[in-house]
């Protein structure tokens, strides 16, 4: 502190000075009022007919609640004209409070809210009366119980901006918060305080608002530009800054409301762009200017302008910035399949980069997805939130799974005032500010400056969209002109990533390869929470894949036409439900009552897609959409009483009736195989040899196993019988309900310590269920806290996986219920499912970052092998687990409070596995069997004729989308080997013509070929070819 307490002085004039950079012409205090009731309204009422007011003061209160105001005001022939508007508080990060639309002469003209309250009106309006029309909204509390939100109409003025005020403020506060990040060992930190002081003594504070002070401002303002400017400038650094805007799709917030941000969001950038021609923009995710498209068409139209002449950036490549922990490889490939063709159609760009700054980790597939879209760099900032590690990078190789490489950058913006020692505290954000403090902090966190010294910067308010703001763009180029901080330009990312990928493969330095998974360390509860979202989400990705397989083949034999349009509409909604504050169950409840409805009529027009098809008494089509032979059950319409279902070749199908179904077995259909089942009377038909097992009230035993259990209803023994094998370690299908109450993110975390605290649940009852000829079962009933569970154990016949089949009614709140097998197998690692194949995970906390990974996603399975026997752990809905040790644990339930306080509150159904094995998770065939319980076999009520396909080779190879090309000529077939090794397979398709490798977006890689499709698969490679055939009925049938 000086003696004359030089800098706090120095603030408290800057802060002073707000006070006259606008000059109120008219107090716009009254204006007419209409409430929205039905939430839907767009454009002002027209005509607004009412006797309501709202005056200078009101106050106006709801929760999602909506207002109309309008006025008629004369603008005067005046320079530097603005509207100065304020209607109440925004929380922070724009999860509550009000945000508007602003409407002149019933045209869309900005968004106003808390940081946009200064509107610029444009010099076409002077010496006309216009109409100012405001489409108010109460916001929301941001998550919890609901509240009503009170807002307070503070002002409203039609002013004129004193521009040698505004820039005095901004100058001087870019130098004083300039003087204070330099600090005073620094030259430049006394000859910047040295010039304020003298700038700020040229005020004449006698009179404040007079003539003879704003002339005095003038020339103080004169004094420090021209003493400024005179100083040279000489930074070897340069920040590159892109204008953003952050909106989750969903969130504290419903998908509507995120139209209506996005509309508000634009409308800003378009009017300062009109402003500011240096400023560029960039939005990503094609959803919302699909939005934008459908509700203001005028707005869309006004894009596409500042896109051709290249201010406003598309691209980001996927379809919306989409959880990668949970969606499948084939939905992360049409993520960007969707996404690069609005792009295409709409703006005739093509997509450079993934964009994905606030996703809650990054699958080891993603590298592979990217190389073969033709995208070569990959930006986040999330990792930045890791709990335990600090990345050792910025810039960086990622190599995939199968070896692909992706440059990956991750921007280093600090938060303004936060506690940034980048040592200890390594926190970035995506919604930049642009501030001495984040173009010296973005640079100084940068960890790659040998290679590198040009860092990129995102600014703009976001999360809940609002953006750039005028402040941002005054405060870029002051900063660009002052010594002691970098050069700050403004730039494309596109060119950004372009020349940070020349400056990379060009270097003499080391440049680090990370080889592996990007891991979040932070965020492990969103492989658990809002758990029928997840299981939705996985049927809706493996019909949508049956329905494209089904009616490729049916079109190729001319017996149906292929849906396209519908299939891509559909996979719309999926794409659009993987948002990544959706699908991970972050979300808000009324989030999650759209999700029920979208997501359920996904599911309906599929099951009619399905029905179209049926025939009556022509039989039942199966369908193997396998790479693999398949022996399954299958639920089927109830047979008649006295008659059964065989195959096509007569014979009687093993069977049992429960309800309103008959299940049958399916034995040895092979790949890509079909058959028509028939129903016989049962006396006409021979009798099969029924397996039984022995079974008493503590054990069971089949031809596979003998197992027992205690009465807590624990398994205490599995002993494999083929292998002479004891399975358990300890004891089995043990549940464990923790205390789940994170230190932050409820939804979305699950702290380490949540193992020092749980219970043990014990069985209420147990029941030997009567045998079938398929499989015998034993029921076990838990009744814990305010929720009941109940399971089915399942041993087969037809093979050694054991079904749990599982029932909960829960509603337990801060609770997280786990599944534990102690399985007797060591080995220092397991293999987890994951998109596009797997990948292995410590089971051992010898490192921090292994320690890190406490809970993992996995997909179908996961499995711990030694050499010559493994236990997989199989699903149908789940993704979260945890192997230490010798026991695998697999999330089901967990019950958040926060954002949504009901959150998995109710009934859910799912099934687990437990799959002992000969060898390893590939040896051993986990993956087919994981397939059984998610995929069954497709079944139609018809008898279709199908085209024939063969398939030899393939062993480790899977299919996944057989669909018609995206331009109509052909189909797309796409595999990938899971086993991690070199595979070879042969496909031969009746009608087919010719072949062709493409990449993920139907580009052709090689040249057309005739004859036997013929590939060789590498490890854990994607193929995807398109396939040209002669179609029946072009071939006269």
């Amino acid at each position: 502190m000086s003696l004359f307490y030089r800098t706090e002085k120095l603030r408290a004039r800057i802060s002073e000075l707000e006070n006259y950079r606008f000059h109120t012409i008219q107090v716009i205090s009254e204006w007419k009022l209409l409430e929205d009731r039905s939430k839907q309204e767009k454009y002002p009422p027209s005509p607004f007919v009412t006797t309501a007011s709202f005056v200078l003061g009101d106050s106006w209160k709801g929760r999602d609640y909506y207002l109309w105001i309008q006025q008629e005001i004369t603008v005067p022939d005046e320079d530097d004209l603005y509207l100065y508007l304020d209607f109440g508080h925004t929380g922070g990060g724009y999860n509550s409070g009000f945000e508007s639309l602003l409407f002149i002469n019933r045209d869309i003209y900005q968004g106003v809210d808390a940081n946009h309250k200064e509107v610029r009106l444009a010099e076409g309006y002077r010496n006309q009366t216009i109409i100012l029309s405001l489409k108010l909204w109460s916001g929301l509390e941001g998550g919890g119980e609901e509240k009503i939100q009170t807002h307070e109409f503070r002002r409203a003025d039609l002013c004129r901006l004193n521009p040698s005020v505004d820039g005095l403020i901004y100058h001087a506060d870019i130098l004083y918060k300039t003087m204070v990040e330099l600090g005073e060992n620094n030259p430049l930190y006394h000859r910047y305080s040295t010039l304020l002081h003298q700038t700020f003594q040229l005020l004449d504070w006698s009179e404040p608002g007079s003539e003879a002070f704003f002339q005095s401002v003038e020339s103080a303002y004169h004094y420090l530009k021209t003493e400024l400017y005179s100083m040279p400038k000489d930074s070897p650094i340069t920040v590159t800054t892109i204008g953003h805007t952050h909106i989750d799709v969903a969130w504290l917030w419903r998908l509507k409301h995120t139209r209506e941000k996005v509309a508000r969001s634009f409308a800003t950038v378009l009017r300062l762009m009109e402003e500011y021609p240096d400023y560029i923009f960039l939005q990503t995710q094609p959803q919302l200017y699909q939005f934008i498209k459908e509700d203001y068409p005028e707005l869309f139209e006004k894009i596409k302008e500042r896109v051709a002449e290249g201010r406003w950036e598309v691209d980001g490549a996927m379809w919306l910035e989409a959880d990668c922990n949970i969606p499948s490889g084939e939905s992360l490939t049409r993520q960007i399949l969707h996404g690069s063709q609005f792009i295409r159609k709409e703006f005739q760009k093509e997509i450079h980069y993934l964009w994905l700054p606030d996703v809650f980790g990054y699958s080891w597939a993603l590298p592979q997805i990217l190389k073969k879209t033709g995208i070569a760099t990959f930006m986040t900032t999330k990792i930045s939130w890791n709990q335990f590690n600090r990345m050792p990078h910025d810039t960086f190789i990622w190599k995939g799974l199968d070896g692909s490489e992706v440059l990956t950058h991750f921007i280093t913006t600090p938060e303004p005032g936060e506690e940034n020692e980048w040592e200890s505290n390594w926190y970035y954000t995506y919604n930049g500010e642009l501030e001495p403090e984040t173009v010296l902090g973005v640079y100084e966190a940068y960890r790659d400056k040998i290679i590198h010294q040009n860092p990129l910067i995102s600014y703009g308010f976001g999360d809940g969209g609002g953006g750039v703001t005028r402040e941002m763009l005054e405060k870029r180029r002051v900063m660009d002109q002052v010594p002691g901080l970098p050069h700050v330009k403004t730039g494309r990312a596109d060119d950004y990533f372009a020349a940070l990928q020349e400056t990379f493969q060009t270097t003499s330095n080391y440049v680090h390869t990370w080889d592996g998974e990007l891991y979040l360390e932070y965020h492990r509860g969103t492989y658990t929470s809002q758990a029928f979202v997840k299981k939705t989400n996985r049927q809706c990705e493996l019909l949508l894949r049956r329905l494209e397989y089904l009616f490729s083949l049916l079109e190729i034999k001319g017996n149906a036409n292929y849906p396209q349009e519908e299939l891509y509409t559909l996979w719309e909604t999926v794409l659009r439900n993987q948002f990544h504050d959706i699908i991970p169950g972050s979300s808000i409840k009324e989030v999650y009552q759209d999700y029920r409805l979208e997501m359920g009529n996904v599911l309906d027009r599929c099951e009619r897609l399905l029905s179209e098809l049926t025939r009556s008494s022509t039989g039942i089509t199966v369908c193997n959409t396998s790479t693999w032979e398949r022996t399954s059950i299958l639920a089927l319409p109830l047979a008649p009483a006295g008659y059964a279902y065989t195959d096509s070749a007569g014979k009687a199908l093993l069977s049992h009736q429960t309800g309103d179904k008959t299940y049958v077995l399916i034995e040895g259909l092979p790949a890509y195989a079909t058959d028509i089942l028939q129903i016989a009377p049962i006396q006409m038909l021979p009798k099969t040899e029924i397996a039984s097992a022995e079974m008493t009230s503590f054990s069971i035993e089949n031809e596979w196993y003998q197992i027992q259990w205690n009465e807590e209803g624990h398994l205490t023994r599995i002993y494999d019988k083929e292998c002479q094998k004891e399975v358990l370690a300890g004891q089995g299908n043990v549940f464990q309900l923790f205390e789940d109450k994170p230190m932050n993110f409820d939804a979305w975390d699950i702290d380490i310590f949540y193992q020092e605290k749980y219970r043990t649940l014990v069985v209420d009852s147990i029941e030997v269920l009567p045998t079938n000829p398929l499989y015998d079962s034993i029921c076990f009933r838990y009744l814990f806290g305010k929720s009941s569970l109940l399971q089915e154990m399942r041993l087969y016949h037809h093979t050694k996986r054991i079904d749990f089949v599982t029932e909960v009614d829960w509603q337990e709140r801060q609770q997280l219920l786990k599944v534990k097998f102690d399985v007797n197998i060591r080995n220092t690692y397991a293999t987890y499912d994951i998109q596009y194949g797997n990948v292995r995970r410590a089971t051992n906390w010898n490192t921090s970052w292994e320690l890190a990974k406490f809970e993992s996603v996995v997909h179908q399975w996961v499995d711990l092998s030694q050499r010559d026997y493994g236990v997989s752990l199989l699903n149908d809905s789940k993704y979260g687990c945890d192997v230490k040790g010798q026991t695998l644990r697999l999330s089901l339930l967990k019950g958040a409070i926060f954002p949504d306080p009901t959150a998995d509150i109710g009934m859910h159904q799912f099934t687990y596995s437990l799959y002992p094995h000969r060898g390893d998770a590939i040896e051993g065939e986990t993956v087919k069997e994981a397939w059984e319980i998610n995929d069954p076999l497709l079944t139609v009520n018809a008898a279709l004729t199908m085209p024939k396909i063969a398939m030899t080779g393939g062993k480790y190879v899977a299919m996944d989308a057989f669909k018609k090309a995206e331009d109509g000529d052909g189909y797309i077939l796409r595999f990938h080997e899971y086993a991690g090794g070199t595979d070879f397979l042969e496909l031969s398709l009746e009608n087919s013509q010719w072949w062709q490798e493409v990449d993920l977006l139907e580009r052709p890689i090689g040249a057309k070929q005739q004859g036997l499709l013929a590939l060789t698969l590498q490890p854990y490679e994607i193929k995807t070819i398109r396939l040209g055939v002669r179609e029946e009925r072009e071939a006269g049938k």
